[in-house]
């Protein structure tokens, strides 16, 4: 028994070979294995194989059926950055956007970091009969790695269809800036793709200090506090609170693209988020049924279901 424990120590532990083992221990090659063996046979080693891909599924049906969802993703993230995060979710959504686009599909985006990911994973699928449009109006000084019309564009590539774009600020000043906007019948037409789309690909945004939102300087001192005080999340540049629901009116009404409401009326719509920071936006998002697909990790799926627990 002796020497099966110490067989045992120096090849589980110790990461010795067999033969090293019988030069230790000054027995035979086929004995160290009968040893190794034994130390099974007793219970001395037992052997447990931790499967990401089962708790990957038995995270994916819990959030189906507590969120009420059509289908969910989970991809497994070997850390929790941010940026890794985005990167692997972006390429899961890439390949269940891939696999879910057919012919005659129109194919909404929003824009973000989180959905450039998706845009440089997409491979390449031709469809006949579809475009690409722009969910939601950008920021001018944005970085191009979250420029909407790079995402778009990507989009358009891999589908190899007609990219429509929309060259219109995310928010505007006045309600009635955005009205006069909207009479132009090529934006109108461009605004009515968008609602009409039966795929929406789309991310939630956080109220941190980095969002690139926050520092557009869209916003008024007295907006900015109602954000960072009720507002868990914004999509397509709309916030809302914990509940899903709009928590800002003034600023709801001046900002330019889909409205969140019309994305409950998707065939596919499709949220793709995760990381630490996104944690309270993907719940607000889920919450007020934005979304009927959701892509998001590992960590964050256990966070989501912790949160729905307490």
């Amino acid at each position: 028994m002796r020497k099966v424990i110490e067989a045992a120590k120096l090849y589980y532990q110790l990461d010795y070979s067999q033969n090293q083992i019988a030069d230790t221990l000054g027995v035979s090659r086929p004995t160290v294995s009968r040893l190794l063996q034994q130390a099974k046979a007793e219970g001395i080693v037992t052997i447990d194989i931790k499967d990401p891909t089962e708790d990957v599924e038995v995270l994916r049906s819990l959030l189906k059926v507590k969120f009420q969802l059509k289908h969910v993703v989970i991809a497994f993230t070997p850390t929790y950055e941010e940026s890794v995060v985005k990167k692997y979710i972006g390429q899961a959504a890439a390949n269940y956007v891939h696999e879910l686009a057919k012919d005659g599909d129109m194919i909404s985006a929003s824009w973000g970091s989180t959905m450039y990911q998706v845009a440089l994973h997409l491979k390449e699928k031709s469809l006949n009969n579809s475009f690409v449009v722009q969910l939601n109006g950008g920021v001018s000084d944005a970085d191009v790695h979250i420029s909407p019309s790079e995402i778009v564009h990507l989009f358009g590539k891999a589908f190899n269809v007609t990219p429509y774009f929309m060259y219109l600020p995310a928010i505007v000043d006045h309600i009635l800036v955005k009205q006069a906007m909207l009479t132009d019948r090529h934006i109108r037409r461009v605004m009515d793709m968008g609602k009409n789309a039966n795929i929406a690909v789309f991310t939630a945004g956080a109220p941190t200090p980095d969002s690139v939102l926050i520092n557009s300087n869209y916003f008024h001192d007295d907006e900015l506090e109602i954000i960072k005080t009720n507002a868990v999340g914004d999509i397509c540049s709309r916030y809302y609170d914990s509940n899903g629901e709009i928590c800002l009116p003034s600023i709801d009404e001046r900002t330019v693209g889909i409205e969140l409401a019309d994305l409950r009326t998707k065939e596919h719509s499709v949220l793709v988020a995760g990381g630490p920071s996104k944690i309270n936006a993907i719940f607000g998002a889920l919450k007020g049924k934005y979304g009927n697909t959701l892509v998001t990790d590992q960590i964050t799926a256990k966070a989501l279901l912790k949160k729905l627990d307490t």
